[in-house]
């Protein structure tokens, strides 16, 4: 008796193990994941974040006449420490968007981008993070935590950013699908941003422009992103003389593991400098983005985390992002 009692426990604890295991990927087999692509997370790099900036996109075309509904909130830590500047501060960033797959052909993409800065109390969290994973501070464990400010020595002075306005934009990308086949997708696009901030230190007015190809190749549980990029803008300025370059390039590499409803994601990006200076702004940024993606049957919840690369003192130390996106 006590030896039938014990192998109808096994046979229940290997049932459950398999439904928690096996059955999702049962009702999920006529959802293909590969219509979400990368993830849905924009620079996170100071200037690049306040620019237009082209993002890292699928190769692939959604059905026709299928939309995706999204939305995302940011938060980041900036700091920097050189001979020429001061950076010690938090932006954080909420997004919002719809992509439509007009034709076989045409899909348009409107998105909405405003950040602020204002105290996310990341510093102790990045510092953790950072002796976690065997990477360096940078300086940012020996100043006093929480600050929000910027200097420099070509007459900025920003002791106390908290409740400013960093970007208030709208981005409309429109893609054609040069090819979609079962494997592969090849697209090419376009961006037109305004950014317009009409009051505080980061006050703008101004236009640009991107241009981009994507190419994606997915095979069983594998799905391989890229990008490359060409930002345009006016050589105005923004927050005290900053000298922009005209044109920027952007290089992307993205890669996604499935495993029934999980997505997990590694994103490579490579960003030009953006100024004109003598200073690490005038070099390139590199960020990797680490990413979780749980798929439901119509939607998906993501959740990714940015860190930098190479040069500290130009890109933003850590960033944390989580976002919802809707298949209609």
């Amino acid at each position: 008796m006590r030896y039938a009692k014990k192998m109808l426990s096994v046979t229940i604890r290997a049932q459950l193990i398999y439904a928690v295991l096996f059955l999702p990927n049962t009702f999920a087999e006529n959802i293909n994941y590969n219509h979400y692509g990368p993830l849905s997370v924009y620079a996170q790099s100071p200037m690049q974040a306040a620019s237009l900036t082209p993002m890292l996109r699928s190769g692939f075309a959604l059905p026709e006449g299928k939309k995706e509904l999204y939305g995302s909130a940011t938060a980041a830590s900036v700091w920097a420490e050189t001979d020429e500047y001061y950076a010690d501060y938090y932006h954080n960033s909420l997004n919002g968007g719809i992509k439509w797959q007009l034709t076989e052909k045409w899909m348009l993409d409107s998105h909405y981008n405003w950040s602020f800065s204002g105290d996310n109390h990341l510093d102790s969290v990045t510092i953790w993070f950072h002796d976690a994973f065997g990477i360096g501070q940078n300086g940012r464990d020996n100043t006093i935590k929480d600050k929000n400010q910027i200097f420099s020595k070509n007459g900025i002075n920003q002791p106390d950013l908290s409740g400013d306005t960093l970007t208030n934009a709208l981005n409309f990308y429109l893609e054609y699908q040069l090819i979609n086949e079962n494997n592969y997708g090849l697209s090419i696009g376009g961006s037109l941003y305004y950014n317009h901030v009409n009051s505080g230190p980061f006050v703008d007015n101004r236009f640009e422009q991107a241009l981009q190809l994507n190419y994606s190749y997915t095979t069983g549980m594998h799905n391989l992103y890229s990008t490359a990029g060409i930002s345009f803008r006016q050589n105005n300025e923004s927050l005290s003389g900053a000298d922009y370059k005209d044109h920027a390039l952007m290089l992307s590499l993205g890669y996604e593991f499935l495993m029934g409803r999980h997505g997990w994601l590694i994103e490579l990006h490579h960003y030009d400098g953006l100024l004109n200076a003598d200073n690490d702004f005038s070099k390139a940024s590199h960020e990797v983005f680490l990413g979780y993606r749980y798929y439901l049957d119509n939607s998906a919840i993501e959740f990714a985390i940015v860190e930098n690369l190479l040069n500290m003192d130009n890109s933003t130390d850590i960033a944390f992002s989580l976002g919802y996106r809707m298949m209609i």
